[in-house]
């Protein structure tokens, strides 16, 4: 193949070929950031998952509370549940009082997610605790918690990112991405999220 058939088949120009960033990426083995304990553990409680909590009635949400508890979970009293919701490990949830994760909620807690009380996690919502470093050629795993303090809401199909709290009574909206923490009853939107206005309860 001659360099011009090269260069139109892959649309790059020598100028711009020059300028891509060469990676020289080690063939050693990248060990996992998990143990063995913690893969032991998920593959419980995946076969849990599968056969017990995604099952049940999604009235029975004391039935999924006992569980989530079983394997470490901190769960206040009268926490809601959807038995559809997404828990990659329970020892890293806490959620406080009355606190409600709504249906299809993803919680990938490789860090503690902690959920304050009267806090809501609306349907479709994301809250992702790690990424990957990407100036790593191996992709290094990192992680950081998620704070929602009391009476925060997340609303339908928002993403909140590893580290981001949410403060007390704050409001992330519809699809929001949320990469930066929240300071109390602040009403944030967007992709990225961006400060709307303050947020005020009306006294019942």
């Amino acid at each position: 193949m001659s360099k011009k058939n090269s260069q139109r088949e892959t649309g790059n120009t020598p100028q711009e070929i020059a300028q891509e960033p060469v990676v020289s990426v080690s063939k050693e083995h990248c060990p996992s950031p998990h143990s063995f304990g913690n893969k032991l553990g998920r593959i419980f409680w995946g076969m849990t998952w599968i056969l017990l909590f995604r099952p049940s009635p999604r009235i029975c949400h004391a039935w999924r509370r006992f569980l989530l508890r079983i394997f470490g979970a901190k769960i206040g009293l009268c926490v809601k549940i959807d038995p559809s919701v997404r828990i990659w490990v329970p020892w890293n949830l806490e959620m406080e009082q009355e606190a409600t994760l709504g249906h299809h909620v993803d919680c990938y807690n490789v860090a503690k997610i902690k959920i304050g009380s009267h806090a809501t996690v609306s349907q479709y919502a994301f809250l992702c605790t790690a990424t990957h470093d990407p100036s790593d050629p191996h992709m290094k795993l990192l992680s950081s918690p998620i704070v929602l303090e009391d009476q925060s809401w997340v609303c339908a199909g928002a993403f909140v990112a590893p580290g981001v709290t949410i403060g007390t009574g704050a409001l992330a909206g519809a699809k929001a991405v949320v990469t930066r923490s929240v300071q109390p009853w602040e009403i944030v939107a967007g992709n990225p999220a961006r400060f709307i206005k303050q947020r005020a309860l009306r006294s019942r």
